[in-house]
């Protein structure tokens, strides 16, 4: 039996041209496109990979990107809300321009948390909690959602995490750039026969296929 966990990030909730900034957990933005949301749904559609339950995190960025999913797949699944998987706190640098960040904390922090999810000083972050949330929300999936297929929207932030569950984070970001793209999806699987999950995909862009 083997149990499919399809993480996915939120679509964007800036236009083109507009200034980036750091958008945490306490900037609940709604999104400003459908396409990176409907191209999620279309891409697990076309690919077999129909989920059997859909979890989102709390902000509406979220949960706009499930519920294009689930309408782009033709389902009328209920989403689930998962209040653990909301963004995280960005402290002083949340909803700061990335240039604004960049003068205060540095390019160094900035590439540290990108590639081994080393989290910036006054960053409202606390990693191990993170990855003990991803792991207690796979020992979930496995006893109560074996050999079901499951998705979850959440943010990049704590997305970054979420390879702990293959029980060698750091080989993974060695290999792999940890930063998910808007809309962009992770798939994992995990048999009886595995100790840990595997991941068979990471980062794939549907609205670019």
């Amino acid at each position: 039996m083997t149990t499919t966990l399809i993480i996915a990030r939120h679509g964007n909730t800036f236009k083109a041209g507009e200034t980036l900034t750091r958008v945490g957990a306490r900037t609940d933005l709604p999104l400003v496109e459908e396409k990176r949301g409907k191209a999620i749904g279309k891409y697990l559609k076309n690919h077999k990979l129909i989920p059997d339950v859909v979890f989102s995190g709390p902000l509406k960025r979220h949960i706009q990107t499930a519920e294009l999913a689930v309408s782009e797949m033709d389902s009328s699944l209920e989403i689930k809300i998962n209040h653990t998987f909301i963004e995280i706190d960005y402290g002083p640098d949340e909803n700061k321009s990335e240039a604004d960040v960049i003068a205060r904390i540095g390019q160094d922090a900035i590439d540290k948390w990108n590639s081994n999810a080393i989290v910036p000083a006054g960053w409202l972050v606390e990693p191990d909690k993170i990855i003990q949330s991803w792991l207690d929300f796979t020992n979930m999936l496995e006893n109560k959602y074996k050999d079901k297929t499951v998705v979850i929207v959440s943010s990049n932030g704590i997305i970054r995490f979420a390879p702990h569950i293959t029980g060698n984070f750091e080989t993974f970001s060695k290999e792999q750039d940890i930063k998910v793209a808007t809309g962009g999806i992770c798939i994992f699987k995990k048999s009886d026969a595995d100790k840990n999950w595997k991941c068979l995909d990471w980062n794939i862009k549907p609205n670019e296929l």
